[in-house]
């Protein structure tokens, strides 16, 4: 990052971060944070053919699908069919993350100084396509006057607020695929601002029906040609052709050190730095070179006080498309030169869960911290020479980490990186 930002952000150094002390997922490979992280370290995908009375059976020919969520799990049964499956998503996530925190709004923490920020890239556009086709069918007497509530993009923070009674500051961000990743820095934001003790953050994505199938599809964008749904999603592989769409949420539940402390919680890892950029180049496409990325990670860095040296790991955001991992490779190895850290795509088991995407790789990046465990990409058999990386492969790594990096890029150019270190309340734990 060049310019007046890079100079103010470098003048920050050293202050101070956040610590993750609770994680809640709904993912293609499952639901606590143990069992998801021992799916990707051993290589297990996620990605399947979608069931014959699945919506988008037809549609996609692999997908990364959550584990089945009852609403009433999250809801009063009066008000699930009110509400899109994003907002469920995002409840049984921020439930989870909670509970792993082993926090109660209003026990263990200020409901005016505990704060939620959620993401999302689409919200409930599956709700507002079934309200549209009950419109063209019974006309204006056909819309529920629920739909608004039932599936606009700030709604499954608002659903969170509400039923956690948090009443601080509260936001929802929509910045496509870099949108979860951005929430997280969001909740780091807050904390160190001492706008918030406890912040509630992370991303909900349902993109699993058929007009996103049929968008993507015409678009060219998903992979196709895999007898074996499950190697569909090949992140900086010579044979990749596309990625693959998945569905879920991560919450993460970040505080200040001294909070946690003082109510004896212990953290995964902490949130050091934070950096952000914008491509300003293509709706679509990144730059070929990354710089837009690369400025990301080098603002990361400068904020957390770390040189490129410092950083053992990066989960990449690789989503399995042609120009984006190549460009994300290039930006890579300008940050970090040719012998730069070891890198993988976890994207490559779950696909690509879109607004929610960040949030979960960054949420895996504060468990490889704990776990001082590296996942691997998998189906990454070939690597392509364009993304020559120290690639994850094959099996996962062991390697006690300093620091590691989370990227998440995105449609308009978005770019967002994270920075995780060793957690530094009194206590850590692993999942």
């Amino acid at each position: 990052m060049t310019g007046p930002l890079a100079s103010a952000r470098a003048r920050t150094t050293g202050r101070p971060g956040a610590v993750v002390t609770g994680i809640g997922l709904v993912t293609p490979v499952g639901r606590k944070p143990a069992e998801v992280f021992d799916a990707l370290a051993a290589g297990r995908s996620g990605i399947r053919a979608l069931p014959e009375e699945h919506a988008a059976h037809g549609w996609l020919t692999a997908a990364g699908v959550a584990p089945p969520l009852d609403g009433r799990e999250v809801l009063p049964p009066t008000e699930t069919r009110c509400v899109d499956r994003f907002v469920l998503l995002a409840l049984a996530a921020a439930d989870d993350a909670l509970a792993d925190a082993g926090l109660v709004v209003g026990r263990d923490a200020d409901p005016h100084r505990t704060a939620v920020v959620l993401a999302t890239g689409g919200g409930g556009l599956e709700t507002f396509e079934q309200q549209s086709h009950r419109r063209l069918e019974r006309g204006r007497p056909g819309v529920s006057p629920y739909l608004l509530p039932g599936m606009l993009s700030n709604m499954a923070t608002a659903r969170v607020a509400i039923k956690h009674g948090i009443r601080g500051f509260s936001s929802a961000i929509v910045t496509a695929c870099a949108a979860g990743a951005q929430a997280v820095a969001e909740g780091l934001r807050l904390i160190r601002a001492g706008d918030a003790d406890v912040v509630v953050c992370g991303g909900s994505e349902s993109s699993l029906h058929p007009t996103i199938a049929a968008a993507f599809t015409n678009a060219r964008a998903l992979s196709s040609g895999w007898e074996d749904p499950a190697q569909a999603s090949r992140p900086f592989d010579a044979r990749r052709n596309g990625f693959v769409l998945g569905e879920g949420s991560a919450v993460l539940v970040l505080e200040r050190a001294e909070h946690a402390d003082a109510r004896g919680a212990a953290g995964y890892a902490d949130l050091t730095g934070w950096g952000a950029s914008t491509d300003a180049h293509h709706p679509t496409m990144p730059r070929p070179d990354g710089a837009g990325a690369a400025d990301a990670m080098r603002g990361a860095l400068a904020d957390a006080g770390l040189a490129p040296a410092d950083i053992g790991y990066v989960n990449a955001h690789g989503t399995g498309t042609r120009l984006g991992d190549a460009a994300e490779s290039a930006a890579l190895r300008a940050v970090f030169g040719e012998h730069g850290p070891a890198v993988s795509s976890t994207k490559g088991a779950t696909g690509h869960l879109l607004g929610a995407a960040g949030a979960l790789e960054a949420a895996v990046t504060a468990l490889a911290v704990a776990r001082r465990t590296l996942p691997p990409t998998v189906n990454l058999t070939d690597p392509d020479p364009a993304c020559a990386l120290d690639h994850v492969r094959g099996a996962a790594r062991s390697a006690p980490l300093r620091a590691a990096l989370s990227n998440a890029f995105a449609f308009g150019g978005h770019n967002l990186s994270l920075v995780f270190g060793p957690a530094s309340t009194r206590s850590d734990r692993r999942a």
